[in-house]
């Protein structure tokens, strides 16, 4: 990806981003957000196991190509359903946010 105009973050971020505000009224929400962007990063950068199956804590480093690889094949199985964004929070809308909060915490949309 050349510029950002082509990266799929950046229609992800207009429309989900302001999502993030409601994070510091919605503790639930905030908890929800969270595990969805551990799951998220778990998909891009497996955690380190130890030979017990334990893994180990180590910051991992999110990249904006990875992350932009994943929202395409997630955004493309959201379209092969016909999902619709709801009101409310469904998996999906979940997700997406987590992908926000992602791509805020790694400044992946900076030039």
């Amino acid at each position: 990806m050349t510029n950002s105009s082509d990266c799929p973050l950046v229609g992800v971020a207009a429309t989900y981003m302001p999502r993030l505000s409601e994070l510091a009224v919605e503790p639930g929400l905030l908890a929800a957000v969270d595990q969805h962007a551990a799951a998220v990063c778990d998909a891009l950068i497996p955690a380190p196991r130890r030979a017990d199956g334990s893994t180990l804590a180590r910051r991992r480093t999110v990249r904006r190509e990875d992350l932009a690889d994943y929202v395409l094949g997630f955004t493309d199985s959201l379209s092969e359903a016909d999902w619709t964004e709801p009101a409310g929070h469904d998996f999906a809308t979940l997700r997406l946010t987590a992908v926000c909060w992602l791509i805020r915490e790694y400044d992946l949309l900076a030039a």
